[in-house]
């Protein structure tokens, strides 16, 4: 069920959230969070869709920030939303879309409705802040979520991030290279236990994840890390770890599946399909404590990364 409340204000919407709450009994006491997404009208739905989905796992009320789209800009309104039911998975969606001064301070439209003594992480669906503890909706949460994939330019967006990470950011781009750091730490544990002399991390042009996977490779192993960047389609492509006795390739051409070679053993082969937005969504909700390794990985590991492109060697 979509309520629609224009030209409404926040307080308005609490009292209807509340009432709705009254006549369908307590659904919201299994509530274990609040996500709030400060997203671009385009990004309304697939970001509903993505959160929706997550709620599944943890139970929230969402609350999306986006600008309104009216012709004069400059006078203040505020159009609500309110999805339950069917439209809300597991969660009560609330999308605001503000216009004029009131995008000034969305903090303060978002403060009524956060849930009463939970947790609030804020997700920016496209791109992020550069300093997302500094930024007026991160600074009220626990866990703030980036997603640099997204971005204009996503490496440069990586590397600002690094010089401004707070105890609590993190990225979806991380949330994606999870799957791929457990097949590389069992393929790394087995004989002849012989040290990395160094690994390469090959993938589509501008995805992050290379340089994030990359990064904790170098740092963990420390040894040379290079990202290749490719005119590929699929994230993540190759894996290469140098030994003595020979390399250890992880190789998923197709985005599905990856095979695993490596010297006197035989190849095997196990499914590997990229993230849905949801999936990273998820991961990045099972923790609302700081991700120190994401934070080591970012501030130490990702000065560590070379970078090879088409037309350019530099030292990222």
């Amino acid at each position: 069920m979509i309520i629609d409340m224009p030209d409404t204000t926040t307080n308005a919407v609490g009292k209807r959230l509340a009432h709705l709450r009254d006549e369908g009994g307590a659904v919201a006491l299994g509530r274990v969070l609040t996500l709030v997404v400060v997203a671009e009208e385009a990004d309304i739905e697939d970001s509903v869709r993505a959160a929706n989905q997550a709620s599944h796992e943890h139970p929230c009320r969402v609350v999306v920030v986006a600008p309104l789209v009216q012709r004069d800009r400059s006078a203040p309104r505020l159009d609500a939303e309110i999805r339950v039911g069917g439209d809300a998975g597991a969660s009560e969606v609330v999308v605001l879309r503000a216009g004029g001064p009131m995008l000034d301070h969305p903090d303060t439209l978002v403060m009524p409705l956060l849930l009463p003594d939970a947790p609030i992480v804020v997700w920016w669906p496209t791109g992020g802040p550069d300093d997302p503890s500094a930024d007026p909706m991160g600074a009220m949460a626990q866990r703030r979520i980036t997603d640099t994939t997204t971005a204009a330019d996503p490496v440069a967006m990586l590397h600002r991030l690094a010089g401004t990470f707070s105890p609590g950011d993190t990225d979806l781009a991380w949330a994606r290279v999870t799957l791929w750091r457990g097949l590389i730490a069992a393929a790394v544990e087995q004989p002849p236990f012989e040290p990395v002399t160094a690994v390469t991390v090959e993938g589509q042009q501008q995805h992050t994840s290379l340089d994030l996977l990359a990064a904790w490779l170098g740092q963990r192993l420390r040894c040379p890390a290079t990202v290749v960047r490719t005119d590929s389609d699929d994230a993540i492509t190759r894996v290469t770890l140098e030994r003595k006795s020979g390399p250890i390739v992880l190789d998923r051409p197709d985005g599905r599946v990856v095979a695993i070679t490596q010297p006197e053993k035989p190849e095997r082969r196990m499914a590997l399909p990229i993230r849905a937005l949801s999936e990273a969504l998820i991961e990045e909700l099972r923790r609302l404590d700081p991700d120190e390794l994401y934070g080591e990985v970012l501030t130490k590991g990702l000065a560590r990364v070379e970078t090879v492109g088409a037309k350019a060697k530099v030292k990222a």
